[in-house]
């Protein structure tokens, strides 16, 4: 059944990806001259972008090399590319039906159907790489948010806990070592009690992590009580097992449906993602399995990858719930999605008696691109009181 799911899903994706092309390319030939020339090098032009980043994924798997690596990069972008010049290109279809059924055809562009194709075909590109541009350095200058909470009644050894909590960060070919580094000096800036990894370290693939000798980097990430994490469908996705071996070996507790008690002052409870079952064939366990042996009387703190079911955590007595997974969506106006999806998409609300923060994580997946929401590390101050 798992394997039906996969093949439907993956086909699904592939004929909406390949209409999505194919409409981009048809209104693009339409805006050529009628030169063989031309419309050759256009061909192979969308030929290529449109797979490499499947014939990089498909090379990555037996080496990681240059080739792959570029072609990864390229699909990446043409990923964010696509998705602006489909919209733009629908919303030019849309003014031209609304000028053909009202007549209000603007004459300028009447006379000289050809040119006008041309004119508005351009300033679409033009548009189009303004703002994957524009959202790529916005991708890369992550920000420090600041939150604090109070949770009354449960004051425990300690009177504050200063937490840093990174989400979806995607180590891999396209959040490499230049960027981890940048991540490890903003943690550490923050003299974290405890550093949580809410899921999606790694990027499916673990080679590229590997051949970086990312893990050296992030045994660098330093705090008083250490560094946490739980599974994301990423690693799932890539395969667990040797995903979790690896952030053990360098400095990470990977928590997977338990709970630790952190100097008799609070507890951290840690779930593998929901997708452990569509991926491994595992049920994860059941929110109060995990915290049966847990003292409610502590300050609870649960990481879940993704932010569903709150209510649930609410009632089991956790006080903090961090999550990541929606990345807010990433790319404008999938936010409106995500929106739909979750009960929070990003940020900070409180379901009684429980606090949570969603966050639109630190990397990005597929494209290094991030248009309408910034990359953030979170720094929490939980005061007991």
């Amino acid at each position: 059944m798992r394997v039906w799911n996969f093949i439907i899903f993956f086909s699904v994706f592939l004929l909406v990806y390949g209409l999505v092309n194919y409409y981009i390319f048809v209104r693009g030939w339409a805006a050529l001259p009628a030169r063989p020339g031309a419309r050759y090098a256009y061909t192979i032009v969308v030929f290529v972008l449109s797979l490499s980043f499947f014939f990089g994924r498909i090379l990555e798997r037996f080496t990681v090399c240059t080739v792959s690596t570029t072609a990864i990069w390229i699909g990446s972008f043409w990923f964010a590319c696509m998705l602006y010049l489909f919209i733009g290109f629908m919303c030019v279809d849309i003014a031209r039906a609304f000028f053909a059924i009202t007549g209000a055809y603007p004459l300028v562009l009447y006379k000289n159907p050809d040119l006008s194709r041309r004119i508005v075909s351009a300033i679409l590109l033009v548009i189009t790489i303004a703002v994957v541009t524009s959202g790529y350095f916005n991708a890369n200058t992550a920000h420090i948010k600041k939150l604090n909470i109070d949770i009354q009644g449960k004051k425990y050894g300690i009177s504050s806990l200063n937490i840093v909590l990174v989400t979806d960060i995607h180590l891999g070919v396209i959040i490499g070592n230049s960027q981890l580094e940048k991540l490890v000096a903003m943690i550490n800036g923050l003299n974290p009690d405890v550093v949580l990894f809410a899921g999606d370290i790694v990027d499916e693939d673990l080679r590229p992590v590997i051949n970086q000798n990312l893990g050296a980097t992030l045994c660098s990430v330093k705090a008083r009580y250490g560094v946490f994490a739980v599974t994301g469908n990423h690693e799932f996705i890539g395969g667990v097992e040797p995903a979790v071996k690896y952030l053990g070996e360098h400095g990470i507790t990977v928590l997977r449906d338990s709970a630790v008690k952190i100097d008799d002052a609070f507890y951290i409870v840690g779930r593998d993602d929901r997708s452990c079952e569509s991926f491994s064939g595992k049920k994860r366990m059941r929110l109060s399995d995990i915290m049966a042996d847990v003292d409610r009387r502590y300050p609870v703190i649960l990481m879940d990858h993704q932010p569903l079911r709150l209510r649930n955590a609410a009632a089991e007595g956790v006080d903090l719930q961090l999550s990541g997974h929606t990345h807010h969506g990433q790319l404008w106006p999938f936010n409106y999605i995500t929106k739909k999806i979750y009960e929070i998409s990003w940020g900070y609300d409180y379901i009684h008696p429980a606090h949570f923060y969603v966050s639109c994580g630190f990397g990005t997946w597929g494209p290094p691109v991030r248009v309408g929401n910034r990359p953030e590390v979170v720094n929490i101050r939980v005061n007991f009181l």
